[in-house]
This record gives structure tokens, C-alpha cells and sequence, in this order.
């Protein structure tokens, strides 16, 4: 080797030896600015100079154009708190909701464990957040959603609505045209990474983990544990219709199919009138029923031939469609229409939904949408993400005919859609899910009085209004207060998923007792709402940085399984009942639609099933600046639970908080 040559490769490794530092180095140093996190708890509106230089930094070393998977190497790991705030967090989070006999009780379980089981299992937790992505999230999929044996439709899975007053044409076979396109092109940037990655304050990322597995992913049934089968690009997709599934080519001449080609498809399977082979009508019920009889039923009839290669196609497929033969959406001329679509788009006729599909997307009759998700892979506001993307793709981009028809030309050389087959010698098991979707009672509470733009106006956070309202609903709906679960969200962490913010608080039942009783003055009832709102964004705010209580105490009883450690204070945690699970569904997270300019356009939102047998499940969204939607859950066999009884307490308890508001404004003038 000549000098010359020698003295080109010492230049060359050099150079790359710098470049790969230089990459390094920017690397770990918005690593280190991400894991700055003060600016959460800074009063809005009052950035301290500290903040205000940090974020500059942030931007400085973010890029102009990140893509979506941009920040994930940069993104901090989560951290595990210490035992002892975890600990006293627990115990000042039940202290509302034990007399002083079960508390002093409580408090002495605790300690026990801070000072005997707790200090092993600290240990092994920090060892493995050294070595995990992240310490919770793993164990968290496994445990809480895989693990679970009981039916996933209705416990499990959750849904999401269309627009809420706008059907952009009644042609079902040409929605469900222009809605795949839609979710093709997503898929293309999300494959891509061409999505900007969300990012709070507009600078401060989250991480984007999640979004991978949404599309050509399933969820396999298993004896013991399910686990998620996720493929690379899918070039098809199974459609349901009448108890026929048909597989469906995405792409012809090396390209998309385009809306127009879609409809066409679409349109074939509607106008098929052949009937189901045996055992067809009803066979996705095996997807909503117990997890050990479709693990077994699926080893033994679904291994081999025809019926191998028919589920295979299923679960190897982009997503599942279903094109429904009913018709739903929101009339408000129909006082349960919207309860009534709820109930579809969460459970179907049971068996007209594949609930192990990442997501099945349905088509109604009159052209309304719904998706229903599976929760293992993702939560809400990814699939929001993408539901939002393509609703407005839909409406604004791709359009329709003035007959309502995809707009493009026909292309009458597609080739035809392909009827799956089936050999199944049984009749699948429809009893246990339809037990289980009969039982829900839902109910979609539109409120319109006011919304953020007033509640913003009051100087207060319009989360911890809407969770003290439920507060206040809960207690005069069963007359005592409950353990309250609000999800939170820790994607400013690689991996991250949610956490629990515990809603009920000492502040909280202390507003809710001046509210119900008579001889309290208004003045008083708005300086405990203050006090109780300060709190619980204090609290959401611990959650969102790491300091929750219930993801740590959740994975050292994980560990306390695997060292064979048995600590009563965990058990007893853990087998404590939310009999008030609440989320907010977050909305506008592509401002692809100016709602103001276009008011009616806008999502109806979702929810999910109720968590305890005795409780509701609520979930909430802020729709613009005069719209709050509320779909509430429980059920039926519950003598102690009414939905839409529930309902009213909201809108009520709403009303109520205003009024202190309005009174102390006439005060003032």
C-alpha cells in the first residue's frame, strides 16, 4: 500500500470516526436537554428564563425538518421513583377514601413493606431500567393486556368514531374507497417516517414507538399468552360483509389502488349475493370470546388446509374491514343514536368485528365509519393519529363526485376479489360474547353549553375542571366517593405508554362535600375548586414526568412474582377496583382542519367499556372551543350503575361549577 493511499484512509476514518462522534455527542446532548423537565410545573404563561433557554437550546439541536423517528435515540429513559414518594403518594391517595381505623391500617401494611419487601425489589427494578428500553412497558403489555384470558371485545379493546354531524357521501362502497386510500397513504409516510413527530410546546418530542405496529399487525391467541405478530409492508386487506370475508389486492401495476378501484372492489362484494359456507357467518366470534378456546380451536381446526391459509390471509392482512349492513351516526332527532353506535363500533353483532386486528376499520350502510382498536400494541391517541389523518384526507383532499362517487376513472381490468374458504366442523362459540355486549350500557352525552374557550377564560386547566365535574357527579350519582383511575400519558419517554393520575384526592372530596352542603358559601366552594384543580395538575404533571404511583408499584409486583417474594401490601394494590376509569382522547393533533372555519367538521370522539362490574368507564373530548363529548359506560347487570343517570350528573355537575364562576364574576363588577 502506497503512502498516498495509506494517507487517504487515515483521512477517511478520521473523518468518519468525527462525523460519528459529532452524531454522538448531539445525540446524547438534547438527551440530556429532554430530560429537563421544570418547565412542566412552571405557572402557564410564566416561563422562567431557565425554560426559555433550554427550549432554544431544544430547537437548536432538533433540526429544522425532523422526521418521525428523528428524537427516539434522544428520548430519556424512564425513571423509577424512590420507594418512599411512591409510597406516600399511595397512602395520601387513599386517605379520602378510608375511615381512620382502615387507614392506620393501611399506613402499618405500608411501612411494613417500605422496610422489609421493598428495598430487594427497588434493586432488581433500577437494574432492569438499566438494561430495558424502558422498565414498564414490556411487562406492562405482557401482564396487563397478553396475559389477560378473558374476552378482549368490550374489556379490552376500544373505538372511535366518525365525523360527528357530517357524512361526506351516503355511497357505502365509495366512504370505504376514499377511507383505505387514505390509510394507504398514511401508511406509505408512516413507513416513511415522513410524519412530523409530535412535539409538546411545539419543540419537546414524543416518542413515536407506538405508530410502528399499527398497521399489518394481529394479535395470536395463545394457551398461557397471546402474543402481536407485526409484518413488514401487506399488500392486501380482508373484508367482511354478510358473513363472507373476501381478501382484497391494495395495489396493482406495482402502485395503490387508487379511490376509484377501491369503490369498485368494495362494490363486487356488495353486490354478491352468494351465501356463507358453514361455520363462516359467525366465525369471528372466536376473536370475542375467552382467549383459551380460540387458542385451542385454533391449534386443532385452523392448522392445516383451506382453513390455515384463509386465517393466515386474515392475519397477515394491512387491517380488516368490515362492511356492515346497518345503518348508524349521530341524529339528533334520535334520542339513543348515538348510544346506539357506540355499542356497534365496540362490539358489533359480535361477530362481525376480527377483534384481534391491530384495528378493524367498519363501513356502515349509509356511509358512517367507526374503527375498533385492539389495545395491546398502541393506545387511544395513536390510532387518533391516524383516524384523524384520515378523516381529513378524506373530506378535504380526495373528495367525491357530485353523485357521491370516488372521483378517478374505472379501471375495469382489476382483477376480481378472492372469497376465502373454509372447512370448519363446528359451530363457534357466540353465547359468551353476546352475553358480554348485551350487558354494556352506553351513553353519549353531547355537551354544548360551554366548553375550553370558557373554562380557559376562568384561569383554570380545562382537564382538572372536566375531572373535578366527575368528581362531583360520581359522589351524587352513588353517594360516596371511588377509587378514580385518569390515564396520562409518558411518551416524553422512549417507549413510554400511560400512567395513572389517582383523581380523587383529599383537595377534591374536600370541593365536592362544600358543593353538597347548603350552608357553605360560594366563595368558599370556589376556593376549594382552585385548590382541588391545583392539585390534581400537580399530580398529572408528576405523572407525565415519572413520578406516578401506580406503573412503579405495578412492576415491583411484577418482580415481586419473579423472586418469589410475597408482599400483602402489593397484592392488596393491586386488587384494588376502579370503579371510575376516565381518559381524554386528545383532538387536533395534525391541525389538518381549521375548526373554526369548518365547525362541523368534527370526530365524535370514542370510548371504551366499563373496568369494574359495579363502575363506569368515561372517556372525554374537547371538541374545539364550545363542545365536550362524553361517552360513558357501565353495565346493565349493575344495580348500582346507570349511564345515562350518570350522564346527567356530569352535565349537571358542570352547569353547578360554572355557576361559581359566574358569581364571583358579578361580585367583582
Amino acid at each position: 500500500m502506497t503512502v498516498q493511499t495509506q494517507t487517504v484512509l487515515s483521512a477517511i476514518l478520521f473523518a468518519t470516526g468525527l462525523w460519528l462522534s459529532l452524531i454522538l455527542m448531539l445525540r446524547y446532548i438534547l438527551k440530556a436537554l429532554l430530560s429537563y423537565h421544570a418547565w412542566i410545573f412552571e405557572s402557564h404563561g410564566k416561563m422562567s428564563f431557565c425554560t426559555k433557554l433550554w427550549l432554544s437550546l431544544v430547537k437548536m439541536f432538533s433540526g429544522r425538518r425532523p422526521l418521525l423517528y428523528s428524537f427516539q435515540a434522544s428520548l430519556p429513559r424512564l425513571p423509577v421513583p424512590s420507594v418512599d414518594d411512591t409510597i406516600t403518594r399511595y397512602l395520601e391517595s387513599v386517605r379520602p377514601l378510608l375511615d381512620d381505623e382502615q387507614y392506620n391500617q393501611m399506613e402499618v401494611v405500608a411501612n411494613d413493606f417500605k422496610r422489609d419487601e421493598a428495598p430487594k425489589l427497588q434493586k432488581y427494578l433500577i437494574l432492569k431500567s438499566w438494561w430495558a428500553t424502558n422498565y414498564v412497558s414490556d411487562w406492562w403489555e405482557e401482564y396487563i393486556y397478553l396475559r389477560g384470558r378473558s374476552p378482549i371485545m368490550v374489556n379490552s379493546n376500544f373505538y372511535a368514531m366518525d365525523l360527528l354531524y357530517v357524512i361526506p357521501t351516503h355511497r357505502q362502497a365509495a366512504r370505504a374507497g376514499n377511507v383505505v386510500h387514505a390509510m394507504l397513504q398514511y401508511r406509505r409516510k408512516l413507513e416513511r417516517g415522513e410524519h412530523a413527530p409530535l412535539r409538546a410546546l411545539g419543540v419537546v418530542p414524543m416518542c413515536s414507538y407506538q405508530m410502528e405496529r399499527m398497521f399489518n399487525t394481529t394479535r395470536i391467541p395463545g394457551i398461557e399468552t397471546d402474543f402481536v405478530q407485526h409484518l413488514s409492508d401487506r399488500k392486501h386487506l380482508v373484508v367482511y360483509h354478510k358473513g363472507r370475508f373476501f381478501k382484497v389486492w391494495l395495489y396493482y401495476g406495482g402502485r395503490h389502488l387508487w379511490p376509484s378501484e377501491l369503490e369498485t372492489q368494495f362494490q363486487r362484494i356488495l353486490d354478491d349475493t352468494t351465501e356463507p359456507q358453514p361455520g363462516e357467518l359467525k366465525l369471528a366470534a372466536l376473536t370475542a370470546g375467552n382467549r383459551v378456546p380460540w387458542a385451542r380451536a385454533r391449534l386443532k381446526y385452523f392448522s392445516q388446509g383451506v382453513n390455515k391459509a384463509s386465517l393466515e390471509a386474515i392475519e397477515t392482512s394491512a387491517f380488516f374491514l368490515t362492511l356492515d349492513d346497518e345503518e348508524h351516526g349521530y341524529d339528533p332527532d334520535k334520542l339513543r343514536s348515538l348510544d346506539l353506535y357506540a355499542k356497534s363500533v365496540l362490539h358489533g353483532k359480535c361477530y362481525d368485528r376480527w377483534f384481534d386486528k391491530s384495528f378493524t376499520l367498519i363501513a356502515y350502510k349509509n356511509g358512517k365509519l367507526g374503527v375498533n382498536a385492539e389495545h395491546s400494541w398502541a393506545d387511544a391517541p395513536i390510532v387518533g393519529h391516524m383516524w384523524e389523518y384520515v378523516l381529513a384526507t378524506d373530506c378535504f383532499h380526495l373528495g367525491y363526485t357530485e353523485e357521491g362517487h370516488c372521483k378517478g376513472d374505472i379501471n375495469k381490468g382489476l382483477p376480481p376479489t378472492a372469497k376465502l374458504q373454509w372447512d370448519i366442523p363446528l359451530e363457534v362459540w357466540l353465547l359468551m360474547g353476546k352475553q358480554i355486549a348485551d350487558d354494556v350500557d352506553f351513553h353519549g352525552c353531547l355537551f354544548d353549553e360551554f366548553g375550553k374557550g370558557l373554562i380557559k377564560k376562568s384561569r383554570t386547566s380545562p382537564d382538572a375542571f372536566i375531572q373535578l365535574a366527575l368528581q362531583l357527579a360520581q359522589f351524587r350519582d352513588k353517594g360516596e366517593f371511588c377509587l378514580t383511575y385518569e390515564a396520562s400519558m409518558t411518551r416524553m419517554f422512549r417507549e413510554g405508554r400511560t400512567e395513572t393520575v389517582r383523581s380523587c384526592t383529599i383537595e377534591s372530596t374536600a370541593f365536592v362535600r362544600a358543593m353538597e352542603d347548603k350552608n357553605t358559601k360560594s366563595a368558599q366552594r370556589l376556593d376549594l375548586f382552585r385548590k382541588a384543580a391545583d392539585k390534581h395538575q400537580n399530580m398529572y404533571r408528576l405523572a407525565m414526568t415519572g413520578s406516578g404511583i401506580d406503573r412503579h408499584l405495578f412492576c415491583l409486583y411484577i418482580m415481586s412474582k419473579y423472586l418469589n417474594i410475597d408482599s400483602p401490601f402489593l397484592k392488596q394494590v393491586l386488587s384494588e377496583p376502579w370503579r371510575l376509569s376516565t381518559s381524554q382522547t386528545p383532538q387536533q393533533q395534525l391541525n389538518m382542519v381549521d375548526i373554526n372555519k369548518f365547525p362541523r367538521y368534527v370526530g365524535a370522539g370514542g370510548g371504551f367499556g366499563p373496568v369494574a362490574d359495579d363502575g363506569y368507564g368515561v372517556s372525554y373530548i374537547i371538541v374545539g372551543e364550545n363542545l365536550i363529548t362524553f361517552h360513558i359506560s357501565s353495565k346493565f347487570s349493575s344495580p348500582e350503575t346507570d349511564s345515562y343517570r350518570f350522564g346527567q350528573n356530569i352535565r349537571q355537575a358542570m352547569l353547578d361549577i360554572r355557576a361559581l364562576f359566574d358569581q364571583n364574576d358579578k361580585k367583582e363588577m
